[in-house]
Order: C-alpha cells, then structure tokens, then sequence
C-alpha cells in the first residue's frame, strides 16, 4: 500500500478555480492508479474521476466531465485535480485513492472544498 495525502482545499466563489493535490509515498508509487472522490454532507461518497499509472488515461464522472482535469508529475510523486467554474453543488470533502488492482485499498485523509453562490 501507499500513503496519500490531500491539500489544496479551500473556500471560493461560483465559478472560480482550483487545484488540490494529491502527495503519494511509499513503494512503487508510479504504479498506482489514483483516483478522486468526493463526499458532501449527508451523501455517499461520489466517483469523480482517475489517472492511471502514468497519466495517458483519465476517467471523469458525468458530473465534472468538461470542468475538471487530473492529471499526474510521477517525478514529484503527486497527482492533481484542477477544478475550474465551480458551482456550490460541488462542496463536499475530496479524497484521493490508490490502487493497483480492481478496488482502491489506499485512502488519503480529505480536503474540504466549499464552493459559496
């Protein structure tokens, strides 16, 4: 397993910018899927999307297809999440996930968004 760790959360306005981040550690980083969720208050946990080893493929929710980007730096061991035109439905705790195989077995701890109309 690896060890994630998220930053980057903060409170903005509708409709602007920003990028969390995802520090990975431990052995073979570069061979870890890493995924994005998110989870508001009093919803389940939400796919948002993922990278896959070494950042040629990425997934998105229909949610945030067009508005979000993840993209990878293996060299800095750190996977990002741009999220850009925000809009308040998109408030919620974002976790970051790794995984080799089928189920994500690695969780980062959250980042708190807040996103104000």
């Amino acid at each position: 397993q690896v060890q994630l760790t998220e930053s980057g959360g903060a409170q903005v306005q509708t409709g602007e910018s920003l990028r969390l981040s995802c520090t990975v550690s431990g052995r073979a980083v570069s061979t870890y899927a890493v995924g994005w969720f998110r989870q508001a208050p009093g919803k389940e946990r939400e796919f948002v999307g993922q990278v896959n080893w070494n950042g040629d493929r990425t997934v998105y929710s229909d949610s945030v297809k067009g508005r979000f980007t993840i993209s990878r730096d293996n060299d800095k061991n750190t996977v990002f999440l741009q999220m850009d035109n925000l809009a308040p439905e998109d408030t919620a705790v974002y976790y970051c996930a790794g995984r080799r195989g089928v189920e994500y077995d690695s969780w980062g701890q959250g980042t708190q968004v807040t996103v104000s109309s």
